[in-house]
């Protein structure tokens, strides 16, 4: 098989999965260090998936045959999909090619499991080791590591990615074992543990002696899949939230199920919609910065958000008894759960009402979405708008389609037969 249509099978079979983005890394240029990449820096040409996410790596599996059989994966073992396989030298130079021709920025390697998780992950390893070492390489490296193998490799892997992951695939062990019986719920966690404390190490030791090794520097993330069993949002995030408090990822990644072919009759026949996704990542936003906690997200009697207004509003209409928050006195943790105020806007204001009372004109200055802002705030001047918070319709006229919504709700579409 020519290169040509292995990239081509390969970069496709990797688009489920969502783990990779080059945020968090340390910075490193050829000037400074010598070699080639960057990790930071212009000329990089973007690629976008049908969802809207931003691609700016190389994204493949160094295989998609795989001895295990996920029923959710296209390239499980007992699926019909085309194979490839790429040698560890033909991924160097990939790599290599794309990002002199500035298509890329770095490059994120995944595989199914050949022979057996040690075989795999020292193929995976023997790419990013020859970039980093042979071919002086200094941009982004992202890691897929598999839980099961032998922690002396994931301590290698770690040595030379940027980034590593694990996927968990699935928010209950009862729907990992459910799904994909070969993979453990409580093996991934251990793993993920074992690399917890090898990046806290590393810290460590870069504070005592910057010549020491770095580990991973931009941490650790994960996926879980969006649909594929019935686990609700509620359960979703409390689990998301879980892996943030024990684990310090980085990123859990989102991924909404898509029917794949020859399924098995324990999967959905439709994926869930695309905005479901979204919704999740915006909760997701609110957990980690802004202070909610993931059960004030969702309701007993409605454990899925919203799909109609994003989970900040949503909150806010279940709790109208806070609202009107005073812009000139309430404390910052009351005012990142406004709807409107994000955490740049709420620093901005901390700063002015240092030196003068907020007015609704300082509010037009700083850009904000009145339409959403105005029920929820008070200034130092009349805002007649707050009245609107008694309204049992308030919901509606607060939303704000975005180009990005209306994407996801053809996309979903289109995937469901609709149009």
């Amino acid at each position: 098989m020519d290169l040509d249509r292995k990239l081509a099978i390969l970069a496709d079979a990797a688009k489920y999965d969502a783990s990779c983005a080059s945020s968090g890394t340390t910075k490193r240029n050829a000037r400074s260090l010598g070699g080639i990449g960057s990790t930071t820096g212009t000329g990089i040409c973007h690629s976008y998936t049908p969802d809207g996410r931003c691609v700016s790596l190389l994204k493949i599996l160094l295989t998609n045959f795989c001895i295990y059989d996920c029923l959710y994966c296209i390239n499980r073992a007992s699926s019909n999909a085309p194979r490839a396989r790429f040698t560890p030298e033909e991924v160097v130079q990939l790599t290599l090619d794309f990002y002199r021709r500035n298509y890329i920025e770095g490059l994120f390697l995944s595989s199914g499991i050949i022979r057996n998780p040690d075989y795999t992950m020292e193929q995976v390893i023997q790419v990013a080791r020859a970039l980093r070492i042979e071919h002086k390489f200094r941009g982004y490296i992202h890691l897929k590591t598999i839980p099961e193998a032998a922690p002396a490799l994931i301590e290698e892997a770690g040595r030379w990615a940027d980034r590593i992951s694990i996927n968990i695939e699935l928010p209950t062990p009862a729907a990992l074992q459910a799904l994909a019986p070969e993979k453990n719920f409580e093996n991934t966690e251990l793993a993920m543990d074992g690399i917890k404390s090898r990046i806290e190490q590393a810290k460590t030791e870069r504070k005592e002696s910057r010549k020491a090794p770095a580990f991973a520097p931009a941490g650790q993330s994960t996926q879980m899949i969006v649909g594929a069993t019935d686990a609700s949002d509620a359960t979703i995030l409390r689990q998301a939230s879980s892996l943030y408090s024990r684990q310090k990822l980085r990123r859990v990644y989102y991924s909404a199920f898509s029917p794949i072919p020859d399924a098995s009759s324990k999967l959905p026949l439709q994926a869930p919609p695309l905005v479901r996704e979204h919704r999740l990542y915006q909760a997701d936003w609110l957990v980690r910065f802004y202070g909610f906690a993931a059960h004030e997200l969702t309701t007993e009697t409605a454990p899925n958000l919203d799909l109609t207004i994003d989970p900040k509003l949503a909150w806010a209409l279940r709790y109208r008894q806070l609202f009107p928050v005073d812009l000139n006195k309430a404390p910052r943790h009351l005012l990142l759960r406004v709807p409107g105020l994000g955490t740049k806007s709420v620093e901005r204001i901390l700063q002015i009402r240092r030196w003068h009372q907020l007015r609704l004109e300082d509010l037009v200055r700083l850009h904000l979405p009145l339409k959403k802002l105005l029920p929820f705030v008070t200034a130092a001047d009349s805002n007649s708008q707050t009245r609107r918070l008694e309204r049992d319709d308030l919901a509606p006229s607060l939303v704000v389609r975005s180009k990005q919504l209306d994407l996801f709700a053809q996309e979903s579409s289109i995937v469901t037969g609709q149009l």
